[in-house]
């Protein structure tokens, strides 16, 4: 095979459909929309929700419960995955987020006690759960509520 004999894979590129060419091309006078009606004409763009003008099924359906926009999310760090992190080190919201153990800080960090913590550490962080705290004390660490002002 030499540089000049290469072709695309039969069937790979196909031609431009050219519309409105007179009636012997097969796509002329309509160009192939049909005869009238919304979408026949040019500068259409009906969006994938649109109902034709039947009530939207995101108003027909009932609304239930309570969003508080004043809610707090926290990033959420178990025991088990402070049980990687070597002995003596204090554990900070930035060092978790390098080491791959949070996504992001929204409002905080909170620590739960799911798994156990084999060596001491000092973990700082926004929350705590009361699970965690008994271990963290437990295994000989300590513990800094970092301040949300």
């Amino acid at each position: 095979m030499r540089l000049h004999e290469l072709r695309p894979a039969a069937g790979s590129r196909k031609r431009r459909k050219r519309v409105g060419r007179g009636p012997g091309s097969g796509r002329g006078q309509t160009s192939g929309r049909g005869d009238k009606g919304q979408k026949a004409r040019s500068g259409v763009s009906i969006p994938p929700w649109f109902e034709g003008g039947q009530m939207p099924l995101s108003r027909r359906l009932p609304k239930r419960g309570f969003w508080n926009p004043f809610r707090k999310e926290y990033a959420i760090v178990n025991l088990r995955d402070l049980e990687r992190i070597e002995a003596g080190t204090t554990v900070t919201p930035l060092l978790l987020l390098e080491r791959g153990l949070i996504k992001a800080v929204k409002d905080g960090v909170k620590v739960l006690g799911d798994g156990d913590l084999s060596h001491p550490l000092t973990v700082e962080a926004h929350r705590f759960s009361q699970a965690a705290l008994r271990k963290i004390h437990a295994a000989g660490g300590a513990v800094e509520v970092i301040d949300e002002r």
